[in-house]
């Protein structure tokens, strides 16, 4: 699943190509929405801003509208120029925006909606959020609280992907972070101290920044998906592997590095 970071830089490709233009075209190819009227209720209204929340992507609309979308595992966002052919099929697209010489396309977004502003923000889902870890200003304080009002013996890497205490945190940076910081991610909340989750969390902004700023997205790490290969710090001890807690996330971790 796509996660915060990469969804930040999702919305940094397409704030300079959609923000304070009015689309030349909204076209909804999916059935599941053929009968919701986007074009006509889109029609004229200008772009003002293109946001995240964690795993969200809101394309806001100067009219009180919005596209929320979220990719879960299978959804993807592209542009293309107009002269370029699409690297997915069509029939596989459920949004396209025609801006100028530009397509915005998302193709098989499992949760795609337009809905008013108003809506958006008494959403209950939406509302049980946690702080944006990518945020401008991260809001520690918050995010401790929320930790420390979770199962006290739940695992903390099972913790950290937890989206109503902080949300944007996916199962790649859950394993990296707490490998950087030297974290067991089986410990129990109540066994890691509070300058310990602050380093991770802080850890976990850091490395999503850097991919954000690099403008894609990591394909593996140093212990996440390397199950069996030497741990890249102790070189002694190989990367293990074992799904954990309620969802059985696949989590990675060096028994060696790790305490």
């Amino acid at each position: 699943m796509p996660e915060g970071d990469t969804i930040l830089s999702i919305a940094v490709k397409l704030r300079p190509v959609l923000v304070d233009r009015v689309p030349d075209e909204v076209v909804t190819p999916q059935l599941r929405h053929a009968l919701d009227h986007w074009p006509r209720k889109l029609a004229g209204a200008s772009v003002r801003a293109v946001d995240t929340h964690g795993k969200h992507l809101f394309i806001r609309f100067d009219n009180g509208l919005s596209i929320h979308s979220h990719l879960r595992m299978t959804g993807r966002w592209f542009v293309y120029d107009r002269e370029w052919e699409w690297t997915r099929s069509p029939r596989r697209a459920w949004l396209l925006i025609r801006t100028g010489n530009r397509d915005v396309v998302q193709f098989n977004g499992p949760i795609l909606e337009l809905v008013r502003d108003t809506r958006l923000r008494t959403d209950p889902y939406l509302r049980r959020l946690g702080p944006d870890i990518l945020a401008p200003e991260l809001d520690w304080d918050t995010i401790l609280t929320r930790l420390r009002s979770d199962d006290p013996t739940r695992p903390v890497g099972d913790a950290l992907l937890d989206q109503r205490t902080l949300a944007g945190v996916g199962n790649l940076w859950k394993n990296e972070s707490l490998w950087f910081c030297r974290v067991d991610p089986w410990r129990r909340l109540s066994e890691v101290g509070d300058e310990e989750l602050e380093e991770v969390v802080k850890c976990a902004r850091d490395l999503m920044l850097r991919e954000t700023r690099r403008g894609g997205r990591l394909s593996g790490g140093q212990v996440f998906e390397q199950a069996r290969r030497p741990c890249p710090r102790c070189l002694t001890t190989r990367i293990r592997v074992k799904g954990q807690w309620d969802e059985n996330r696949a989590t990675y971790w060096c028994s060696s590095c790790q305490r």
